[in-house]
């Protein structure tokens, strides 16, 4: 198995989970805040549905719950024992850096959920 017929490839590429061609959103700029969040309704290339049922992306909270614990984890830790930064100074760093990965998160959080959901076809698409 190659990288690009991984789940990892849609998650990173923002690619359509099924097909891993088609675009997932409908920019590939997580900070562009006014269309940060939008997706495509279906794959441009398979057709894939990407909104399956009124609130499926619930469930993406939970990754997004995730990256954010494992995200302070690792920024304690690096902070604590690398630049020996203390905990009050910590947590002035904390809520910032949050507040600015909190597209990048939000949007790999739908595409961790999709992916959980939808299996890769290789065959998909091809014909177009």
């Amino acid at each position: 198995m190659t990288f690009k017929e991984s789940k990892l490839y849609s998650i990173v590429k923002a690619k359509c989970p099924r097909c891993h061609q088609g675009d997932f959103y409908e920019t590939t700029n997580p900070y562009n805040l006014k269309k940060f969040d939008k997706m495509h309704k279906r794959c441009p290339i398979c057709n894939q549905d990407f909104e399956r049922e009124p609130g499926f992306y619930y469930g993406a909270t939970y990754a997004s719950y995730a990256m954010t614990v494992g995200y302070g984890l690792i920024a304690f830790v690096i902070c604590k024992f690398i630049f020996y930064i203390d905990e009050i100074h910590f947590l002035y760093f904390f809520p910032v850096t949050i507040v600015l990965l909190a597209p990048l998160f939000f949007r790999t959080s739908r595409l961790i959920w999709i992916n959980l959901f939808v299996k890769y076809d290789p065959n998909v698409g091809e014909n177009k």
